[in-house]
């Protein structure tokens, strides 16, 4: 794993974690100091890594098949989410003991990324289950999965561009796409663009982190991180 400080941005030591495979997504949590890896092949049994900033005491947390692979992570309150290929989310404590596990709905077709909000709700990007439709939406469901509220980005992200998210302490949602990043309101009511000049990067790829302390906003933009400095309503 490569570091590097968040402020001056110089690099770190890096972190060696062995037997790591194929890593997926990554995510960190500030209370903890500690990262997470979902890692997974397509034939072989699926992990979460919980890497401490030091380096020292990595663990390994075997997930059960049923679950599916890991696709992506969020962290909010040192609590882990993750999202499988099976449309299920899946939360843990610092500790790895399993919180809550939760099916989206079966109209939420190839569900990319979810973070929780923070009135304990979730916030998922997905497509929805119709041919016709290929762009990306942001949905809100509650903690049994039951949807509240929905929004379109198709006037602001190409067809098929997956929407990766981060959410601030007031609800406030980022939207990461091809080109763009969004801002959203808490009810999924009013969005703006804030980022329009990013250079093109791989739908697969993106990847957004957002700093509230600081208001830096962290895109990886294909081998690259872009900072930016944010100043949320």
């Amino acid at each position: 794993m490569i570091r590097f400080n968040a402020t001056t941005h110089q690099r770190l030591p890096g972190i060696s974690v062995k037997d790591l495979r194929l890593p997926r997504d990554i995510a960190a949590c500030e209370r903890t100091s500690q990262v997470y890896v979902a890692d997974s092949t397509f034939c072989g049994p699926a992990y979460i890594w919980r890497v401490p900033s030091n380096g020292a005491g990595i663990e390994r947390w075997l997930l059960k098949s049923q679950f599916g692979e890991p696709r992506t992570l969020s962290v909010t309150s040192s609590r882990l989410l993750v999202m499988s290929n099976s449309s299920q989310l899946i939360q843990f404590n610092a500790a790895g003991a399993e919180l809550k596990r939760i099916q989206l709905p079966d109209y939420m077709k190839q569900p990319r990324h979810a973070v929780e909000s923070p009135t304990g709700t979730f916030i998922v990007s997905h497509r929805n289950f119709a041919e016709q439709d290929d762009h990306y939406h942001v949905s809100e469901v509650d903690s049994e999965g039951e949807p509240l509220r929905q929004f379109s980005c198709s006037p602001y992200l190409p067809p098929k561009s997956a929407a990766y998210i981060a959410v601030d302490s007031q609800g406030n949602i980022f939207v990461a796409g091809p080109y763009h990043i969004l801002l959203l309101d808490a009810q999924l009511a009013r969005c703006r663009l804030i980022i329009e000049k990013l250079s093109y990067f791989d739908p697969s790829h993106e990847r957004v982190c957002y700093a509230e302390h600081s208001g830096q906003l962290m895109i990886a933009v294909d081998c690259d991180v872009q900072v930016f400095d944010v100043l949320c309503p």
